[in-house]
């Protein structure tokens, strides 16, 4: 009886070497210019204001670190809760003023029904193009209740209008940021009405709505997104109030004090104080604020916008 026998195994074919994959860099290199410079000016900043918190310059021992010690301190310090109060009253009052004003003016230019309308949206967006500081000056003389436009007009009319008073100075500064920021928020809301789709337009005319039906059911719904935007970059700049205030404290120095301001606070510890580790602490603390209150309106401003 014969068996089969097996058939011969077939050798085994030697595998061709795997080549490594070469990774492809040329992203990393379009990527690298903008990473050195954020990471120059706003990472290693922050990183070291942050390292800077943790310690303490002493009289004996040096620069000591001291952990939380000065965060501990800020949340018992008056002068810093009294500067923040101020500043938060100044958003809530002037911040709504100045973005209706925007709106309101973005609105009559958009209406088409504004005779040279272009004349005004440049002339409204001039002070935005004035830097601060010319501002503030040329604002300081027209306050001046003894040689400016105001110690005119007392003399005019027998008044005593004092606008570097206690009672009128967040006032006065108000009225300069509203001056100098309105036209920019207007070209933010002017802008986003001009997206607006002509068939919504179209459709309002043909069923008859009046200009404020399409001012309330079109032009404003469409300028959510807008009004978001600008909400948040007027928080962040009412956070940040300092050129005006500090500019204006040499004709008011009674009533403008050297923390009017968290940020006059902050700079005021850290140039004049020589208390670098408390001041980076202000900043800090004042990131937080700031960052957590903007990120709350915008979280809640998309929401609405998405519903």
């Amino acid at each position: 009886m014969t068996t089969a026998s097996a058939p011969p195994a077939l050798a085994a074919r030697p595998r061709a070497p795997r080549r490594r994959a070469r990774r492809d860099w040329r992203g990393w290199a379009f990527v690298a210019p903008f990473m050195i410079v954020f990471i120059a000016v706003l990472v290693a900043p922050v990183v070291y204001a942050l390292i800077l918190t943790l310690f303490r310059q002493q009289l004996v021992g040096g620069n000591a670190f001291v952990g939380l010690a000065n965060y501990a301190e800020l949340f018992q310090d008056e002068k810093f809760w009294e500067s923040l109060g101020r500043v938060v009253l100044f958003l809530v009052v002037q911040v709504p003023i100045m973005l209706s004003l925007s709106l309101c003016a973005a609105l009559a230019i958009d209406s088409a029904r504004l005779h040279g309308a272009s004349f005004f949206r440049i002339g409204l967006f001039l002070p935005y193009a004035v830097p601060g500081v010319v501002a503030a000056l040329i604002w300081g003389f027209i306050y001046g209740d003894k040689f400016g436009l105001t110690a005119s007009f007392n003399d005019l009319f027998g008044t005593q209008f004092a606008p570097f008073s206690s009672e009128w100075i967040l006032a006065s500064i108000g009225n300069i940021v509203t001056w100098e920021f309105m036209g920019y928020n207007m070209l933010i809301f002017f802008a986003a009405l001009e997206v607006i789709p002509g068939e919504l337009y179209e459709a309002a005319e043909i069923d008859g709505a009046s200009q404020f039906r399409v001012v309330t059911d079109i032009k404003i719904p469409a300028l959510r997104g807008a009004l978001v935007i600008a909400t948040v970059f007027s928080i962040i700049g009412s956070f940040q109030l300092f050129n005006e205030p500090n500019l204006l404290k040499s004709l008011a120095p009674n009533v403008i004090s050297t923390y009017f301001t968290p940020n006059m606070y902050a700079y005021n510890l850290s140039f004049a104080g020589q208390q670098f580790n408390y001041s980076a602490t202000v900043a800090i603390v004042m990131g937080i604020i700031t960052a957590t209150i903007a990120y709350i309106v915008q979280v809640r401003g998309s929401r609405q916008d998405a519903s």
